[in-house]
């Protein structure tokens, strides 16, 4: 049974929306204004591709950009490391605790449940912060999103120029094709920043597995919409005035199905509701009922960890917000956490995240190349809050204040010519 966390002011939530988990930094400087024509910035998400992929041969267009681009180690995503957490962590730079999708079904004391794969999740009142969409039109660019969480949502009272709700059946193919021909309008509808987000891999490594024949099908295919999407640009005369970033949100594990343990055999499911199972689980006690909770599940068991959502590790900057449940439990890689009358479907392997993100395996990766890059270059990892500022600075507009910082990306960015005055 599913039940709302305890419930507690709008205004209380809000201000603790902007305030929670560590500080913003700084914005970091930008322009005044927006440049009149920056290049065009281009972001595409492959879904939990791990950043041990690139490079391997598995994919030779992506191969391709990380022997010319520039591209860091890895990235460390933000913890939980699940999707709608992260990607829209990547387009805002605040961690989760501090936007509010604290992970991809949760639970709002106002606004009731939110589950991403449903209408709730483009109800804009759920999401905080200001996505980088928002800041460019504020700057009078023109945005286009080809799918990307959060773009579906009205969002400080704005969406993207272009947007379209998610479709799965859109195979990467034709996703490269509209995100070409957005590129083919006039150069004043032109949009300046387009996403473009392909689930295919992750999607296929969720069902069979990180290195299942559907995962590497998957792979083949977002590679060979990459080569479509770069020749476009190149028959377009784009490439040289488009700045180009190609990253994940996480990365994937594989979980036996008989690796599951059952949080039934610890507390009672009648003294407890709970928000969400599986790689990280929400608990809330009933009222009552939260002393003998916290007594049976708050620390080490088999397999997985509990805490108190205040004590949860510092590392992980997260445990602050209203919409956290009031115990937070994370399994360890390769296992999950569920009831026993929620059993797993019979597989006996497939792809799983949302574990901690200093698993070697939960790593993103990131790649860019462009006119603002420097060909090559590279970088050691760094967190995914700092692409943020990286795309507030390639479309030279202001970056509002966020967790990241744009100093990370100085070893591969060209230095910019000071304005002529």
């Amino acid at each position: 049974m599913h039940l709302p966390i305890v419930r507690g002011a709008w205004l209380a939530m809000l201000l603790l929306l902007a305030a929670c988990s560590s500080p913003a930094r700084r914005a970091d400087p930008a322009p005044a204004a927006a440049s009149a024509s920056p290049p065009t910035l281009l972001l595409v998400s492959i879904d939990g591709l791990r950043a041990d992929i690139p490079g391997t041969g598995r994919m030779p267009t992506l191969d391709a950009l990380f022997a010319q681009g520039a591209r860091a180690a890895w990235v460390n995503p933000s913890y939980p490391t699940l999707t709608f957490p992260n990607h829209y962590t990547l387009v805002t730079g605040l961690r989760p605790d501090r936007h509010g999708i604290v992970h991809n079904d949760l639970e709002d004391s106002m606004l009731g449940r939110f589950e991403s794969k449903k209408a709730s999740g483009r109800d804009g009142r759920f999401w905080g912060g200001e996505p980088i969409w928002v800041a460019a039109r504020r700057a009078g660019l023109k945005t286009a999103t080809m799918f990307w969480p959060g773009s579906e949502a009205e969002i400080a009272g704005t969406r993207p120029d272009h947007w379209r709700p998610f479709d799965g059946k859109l195979t990467p193919d034709q996703r490269v094709a509209e995100v070409l021909a957005w590129l083919d309008l006039p150069a004043n509808e032109r949009p300046r920043f387009i996403t473009l987000y392909m689930e295919q891999y992750d999607v296929a490594a969720h069902a069979a597995g990180t290195f299942s024949p559907q995962a590497v099908e998957a792979m083949e295919t977002i590679d060979a919409a990459l080569a479509k999407l770069l020749a476009g640009l190149d028959a377009r005369g784009l490439r040289a005035d488009t700045n180009l970033i190609v990253l994940s949100d996480h990365g994937m594990a594989d979980v036996r199905t008989s690796d599951t343990a059952y949080l039934d055999d610890v507390v009672p499911e009648s003294l407890y509701a709970w928000t969400s199972l599986g790689p990280v689980a929400h608990i809330t006690p009933h009222p009552g009922q939260a002393a003998e909770v916290r007594r049976r599940l708050v620390g080490r068991h088999d397999h997985y960890a509990c805490w108190d959502k205040a004590s949860l590790p510092p590392a992980w900057h997260y445990g602050r917000n209203p919409r956290i449940a009031s115990i937070v439990c994370q399994v360890d890689t390769g296992w999950r956490l569920q009831l026993r009358r929620h059993p797993l479907p019979h597989q006996p392997l497939k792809g799983e995240h949302g574990f901690a993100p200093e698993d070697p395996q939960m790593r993103a990766f990131f790649v860019a190349s462009g006119p603002d890059f420097v060909p090559g270059a590279t970088l050691p990892s760094f967190d995914n809050v700092d692409v943020y500022p990286l795309l507030a600075h390639l479309l030279r507009i202001h970056a509002v204040p966020n967790d990241g910082t744009l100093q990370t990306f100085t070893p591969v960015l060209k230095p910019r010519a000071a304005p002529a005055h």
